[in-house]
């Protein structure tokens, strides 16, 4: 079996059994425990500079940098050599990534119109857990074209895009213009490596960790810091071991996908539903998150898509139905890793009414509903249609 589709198919495994995990131990009598582990300080002290943060936001704010870096990384080379390397690859899923943004931005807003202190949690819904999705997607295997697979999946690059503007203008705060100016100082370093064409990948680490603990200061999210790397790590060389981008990447890709998106999921969603009643169901930050990711996204998407194939401005992906690719436009509601991320963003512990994660619930409840009628739609179009089924993908993950 091919390394690219088991690495999907246990990597989307890994995080639905991370996120299960933590909510069997939120409403289990371990749930104290849980949350004291999440609470628990860690620091590293350096003579009078100390930095001391809960293991949560460790996670959060590094082992997530981490996550960013690798995201960065693949975005780049896609630009420079893979799938948004040309205009006409480009043109249909930013179209359709633009809908599914907006849209579920909108439904959010809908909902909690006239509530100030929850406004600022439109961003939740917009997101797509391109791991989640690429996890179904390898379950579903040549069911769906590879045409579709690569248009869902650069939706998802330019979704991963997008997110990282809006934490850097929407979800940055209290900036510290010494801290700002440390991080630029080590970005030009990197810079420079970069024009040098340097090949080795540890100086970057090594600027890359300093300029992390600058951004941390700065009041920019640190994660920020690993979209800063990532761009400034060179791309010559078509092999792995040629290219430093394709070294890094390709040494990162299984600590992320195994270790690094697994922790995050298993320490943030950790959601009690033993007190769960009909109220905090139709909380509208709830309803907002849930509907923006199950019906915003679909509705976003594929009418975005539509439009710009009817205008003439793209065309459908090669061997792909109007079902199949609204079965992919509902999948993308897996808001799931991304979504959460931005929560912990837009919402600080006790802004929900007596604490009540409500943003969670909608993730949840979201990204449930999406994975599995997007599932169900994709498997039963192409089961009857089956002359649909693309056989490059076949031979792409028989070899």
């Amino acid at each position: 079996m091919n390394k690219i589709y088991t690495r999907e198919l246990v990597g989307g495994a890994l995080l639905f059994f991370a996120a299960v995990l933590a909510l069997i131990v939120a409403n289990s009598p371990l749930s104290p425990f849980y949350n004291l582990l999440l609470d628990t300080p860690f620091g590293i002290r350096l003579g009078e500079q100390s930095l001391e943060k809960p293991l949560l936001l460790w996670i959060n704010d590094g082992l997530m940098a981490v996550f960013f870096l690798l995201i960065a990384l693949e975005v780049k080379r896609e630009f420079l050599e893979g799938e948004l390397s040309s205009p006409s690859q480009i043109a249909l899923p930013a179209i359709g990534a633009v809908g599914g943004m907006l849209v579920p931005a909108l439904v959010y807003v809908a909902f909690n119109f006239g509530h100030a202190e929850y406004i600022h949690g439109w961003a939740i819904p917009t997101a797509t857990d391109i791991a989640f999705v690429l996890g179904v997607l390898a379950i579903l295997g040549p069911r769906v074209p590879t045409a579709l697979r690569m248009f869902l999946l650069s939706l998802a690059i330019f979704d991963d895009i997008a997110a990282i503007a809006i934490i850097a203008v929407f979800y940055s705060h209290d900036m510290s213009i010494n801290m700002l100016v440390g991080s630029l100082i080590c970005l030009g370093i990197l810079f420079i490596f970069n024009r040098m064409n340097m090949k080795l990948t540890m100086p970057y680490v090594l600027v890359g960790i300093v300029m992390w603990l600058f951004v941390l200061k700065s009041g920019i999210h640190a994660t920020l810091a690993g979209v800063a790397l990532g761009l400034m790590v060179p791309h010559k060389g078509a092999r792995v071991g040629e290219s430093p981008l394709k070294k890094m990447e390709y040494t990162l890709h299984p600590y992320v996908v195994y270790a690094i998106v697994p922790i995050f999921a298993f320490t943030n969603a950790g959601v009690s539903l033993l007190d769960l009643t009909l109220t905090d169901l139709i909380n509208p930050v709830t309803l907002g998150v849930a509907l923006g990711l199950f019906v915003g996204k679909q509705i976003g998407i594929l009418g975005f898509v539509w439009v710009a194939i009817k205008l003439g401005f793209a065309s459908l992906p090669r061997n792909t139905s109007w079902p199949a690719m609204y079965g992919g436009s509902i999948l993308c509601g897996i808001g799931f890793t991304m979504s959460l991320f931005i929560a912990s963003l837009a919402f600080t512990p006790g802004t929900m009414p007596d604490g009540f994660a409500a943003d969670r619930l909608g993730i949840l409840l979201g990204s449930l509903t999406a994975g599995i009628v997007g599932y169900l739609i994709l498997r039963n179009c192409q089961a009857r249609n089956s002359a649909l089924v693309d056989e490059s993908f076949v031979q792409e993950y028989t070899k």
